[in-house]
């Protein structure tokens, strides 16, 4: 039941109401006006809340999903960093055929490039197989040698493939010759058992006057290695065999540890 309060404020409500109806038109229109002019921030902000509440539903992502998209940029940057590696490699291997192209034009012998596709391990890496085989004209002792230096010798030869000894091996002896005033001459022989760029100078006469840094070419005698193909450079020497004889230790040119490409030299 409604108390003496609710009575007065519902009959001032009527009231009211009865004196907007008999108020004229244009007043009527500016009071409606005032009105809604007064509730109208409180509708922008209900419809602001809503809006705000809304983006702040669709922010939300679910856990797994993020996990997905996660994996997924993981994925795209590995191949992203693969593509740049192989990219880098290409373009190191590029520059080194185009060196290796480069000094085929201006070295004196006639050259044909093979790739490194085997080392034999159980041999100290004294051997490596090329590409190269008969078909290709390939034959046993030609000559292998890089930009840097002699490297050896075909040793056997398949039908598309070529076996070369390596310089420090007992089968790859080399006649050398120092390029110093008086032309000592001598073997290239055996490597050491721990360093393999490192070679053993035979046979040097006991008058031999050799000094470290000085070159050593192939001397051209022994019919296999043409005269002049740089070998390497003299480390020390001594003389053995009650100094009947000196003996060198000689630094080699070329890398046989890291041979990738190799240069065949034809008759």
């Amino acid at each position: 039941m409604l108390k003496r309060p609710h009575y007065i404020a519902f009959g001032l409500v009527v009231v009211l109401v009865l004196m907007l109806l008999n108020l004229p038109s244009h007043t009527s229109a500016r009071l409606k006006l005032a009105i809604s002019s007064l509730f109208l921030p409180l509708f922008g902000l209900a419809g602001a809340t809503q809006q705000v509440a809304g983006k702040v539903g669709n922010a939300v992502v679910p856990h797994s999903v993020l996990l997905r998209e996660n994996e997924t940029l993981r994925r795209e940057n590995e191949k992203l960093r693969m593509g740049a590696m192989q990219a880098q490699e290409t373009t190191k291997e590029n520059a080194r055929l185009r060196q290796l192209l480069g000094w085929q034009q201006k070295a004196p012998w006639k050259l044909k490039l093979a790739n490194v596709v085997l080392r034999d391990p159980a041999n100290w890496w004294r051997t490596v197989e090329i590409d190269l085989g008969s078909h290709e004209g390939m034959r046993k002792n030609l000559p292998v040698l890089t930009p840097n230096g002699l490297v050896g010798r075909i040793s056997s030869v398949s039908f598309a493939h070529s076996q070369v000894v390596l310089l420090g091996d007992p089968n790859c002896r080399a006649a050398a010759l120092v390029e110093n005033h008086t032309r000592d001459t001598g073997i290239i022989n055996v490597s050491g058992p721990f360093d393999g760029s490192l070679v053993t100078m035979s046979y040097l006469p006991s008058s031999a006057n050799v000094k470290p840094g000085e070159e050593v070419v192939t001397s051209g005698l022994g019919g296999i290695f043409p005269k002049g193909i740089p070998i390497g450079k003299i480390v020390e020497a001594e003389p053995v065999d009650y100094e009947l004889y000196e003996e060198a230790r000689v630094k080699l040119n070329a890398n046989l540890s890291a041979l990738e490409e190799v240069w065949v030299l034809l008759p």
